[in-house]
């Protein structure tokens, strides 16, 4: 259960706390702060191709906005709602590729956190496509993910995919 707490938790950089096993970057599994536990196990759970954990993750009502606005993965901008939406996403999105990431600060606050961190994902054919970010992580009282908004520029990536396949 998300206890808030009473003062405000200053951000964590990367260099403070070891590597996690499973990438580069922040240990965030086992903070206090349940949304930096949220976000942390997201992205592990992803990177680990673990989509029913990942889908558990989240309140049954929750959004996910990846990236923010209108673009080719979220044509009307409004979001995926929902765990039969999230799951889409996962299968279009998360699915193909192989990622990798590093948290590289946290700032946790009331009942959200916003991580900045970089991803990068091997996608069929061996290409890598690396994004920098930042992520907005909000939890509801039990812990759940309600909503996950990432800030970067699909036509930035767009362009490397294109200079990288020679398209």
């Amino acid at each position: 259960m998300f206890q808030p707490s009473s003062h405000s938790e200053p951000f964590i950089r990367g260099e403070d706390y070891p590597v996690s096993t499973s990438t580069t970057g922040l240990k965030l599994e086992n903070s206090t702060h349940a949304a930096q536990r949220a976000s942390a196990l997201s992205a592990r759970y992803a990177s680990e191709q673990q989509k029913a954990a990942w889908l558990e993750l989240y309140a049954d009502d929750a959004i996910l906005e990846d990236p923010v606005g209108i673009s080719p993965l979220d044509p009307s901008g409004l979001g995926h709602r929902g765990r039969e939406a999230l799951s889409r996403f996962w299968d279009l999105v998360i699915a193909p590729g192989r990622m990798t990431y590093a948290i590289r600060e946290s700032y946790p606050c009331g009942n959200e956190c916003a991580n900045v961190w970089t991803l990068t994902n091997t996608l069929p054919g061996n290409v890598l496509v690396t994004v920098d970010l930042v992520s907005i992580y909000k939890v509801n009282t039990q812990g759940k993910l309600v909503s996950m908004r990432a800030y970067w520029s699909y036509a930035d990536v767009e362009q490397k995919l294109k200079t990288v396949i020679g398209a």
